[in-house]
């Protein structure tokens, strides 16, 4: 057997009232759960070659917190509205889509689908969980598969590793110089990109500050590196998601600092951004904050962090100096 399927089940949602079952979110429980299977993926060398998701938000979002707690881009997950609430037979017509590659394929989905899946291609029994179900949320099972996606006839597979969340680790692995250390969040999480968004007026260089989530002081658009990224273009995607700007990204950082959160150290890289577009309210991500545009030194007073302020005061010196 050269191929491999990874099936997941989504993480725990939430149920709120009057939200269609499709569009029910995650609850904080279930990205954890979908994290730790994530990081135990890159830990064994298991990164799916293809991840195929139910169409539903909490089986999407469990797939983009895999694939990234694994240190790796979710761009590509396909989206199969097949698998939501999806027959045995269903779920067998999903993978027989790939008739020839990849090699591993992830399926993200439901009960009672996939554990009636598991049930049908492979026969070695496993422990069942307290209410006698063998897929509890997060649940993964790995299965060496037959060499053919269209061929899978009943106990065609062996099952290789059978992981729940809860017998995972509670922290995630961070690799330092000195070894790996356990955090509160994926690696990822760690490092992060910062922009300053900037425009030349007849008044001189203005900044773009924004409110901050809370909406009770200043920032600039700043946020995890997402894996597959550069650095620049996470700080682009940033600007746009949070100030609902667009425009270019200076290739070289100006600056960094580094900040505490989740139980260490968080470091950031600074990026000036000219700004070409504001996105109408109606197409900004984050269209619940404010913005506005002030000159450096105000922009330096209202940012918290002192190291930020003295990159914004010294980029726009620098700036002023190049402006005819």
């Amino acid at each position: 057997m050269t191929r491999e399927l990874l099936i997941l089940r989504h993480g725990k949602a939430k149920t709120p009232i009057g939200i269609a079952d499709r569009d029910r979110p995650l609850k904080t429980t279930g990205k954890r759960q979908a994290q730790r299977v994530g990081a135990w993926l890159q830990d064994h060398a298991l990164r799916p070659d293809v991840t195929v998701s139910s169409s539903a938000e909490r089986a999407y979002v469990t797939a983009q917190k895999m694939l990234k707690a694994g240190g790796t881009h979710a761009h590509d997950i396909a989206v199969d509205d097949r698998i939501y609430n999806a027959s045995v037979a269903a779920l067998l017509n999903v993978l027989g889509t790939f008739p020839s590659a990849p090699n591993r394929v992830m399926i993200v989905g439901h009960n009672p689908g996939l554990e009636g899946l598991v049930h049908h291609l492979a026969s070695l029994s496993l422990p069942g969980t307290d209410d006698g179900r063998l897929l509890k949320t997060g649940t993964l099972i790995h299965l060496s598969m037959p060499d053919d996606w269209r061929q899978l006839d009943r106990d065609c597979a062996k099952i290789v590793d059978y992981v729940r969340p809860d017998s995972l680790p509670v922290g995630f692995p961070y690799q330092t110089p000195n070894g790996r250390e356990w955090r509160d969040r994926p690696a990822y999480y760690y490092t992060q990109s910062a922009v300053i968004p900037y425009r030349k007026t007849g008044r001189g260089i203005e900044i773009l500050v924004i409110t901050a989530s809370s909406k009770n002081h200043w920032v600039v658009p700043k946020g995890i590196h997402e894996p597959g990224l550069s650095a620049q273009d996470s700080a682009a995607q940033e600007a746009q998601e949070e100030a609902g700007v667009q425009g270019r990204v200076h290739a070289t950082a100006i600056g960094s600092y580094a900040y505490e959160k989740w139980g260490a150290t968080c470091n950031v890289s600074v990026y000036p951004m000219e700004v070409t577009d504001e996105l109408d309210p109606d197409i900004w991500e984050e269209n619940h904050r404010q913005r506005r545009w002030v000159a450096p030194d105000v922009a330096a007073q209202q940012i918290k962090e002192d190291a930020l302020k003295t990159i914004i005061l010294d980029f726009a010196a620098s700036l002023a100096k190049e402006t005819p």
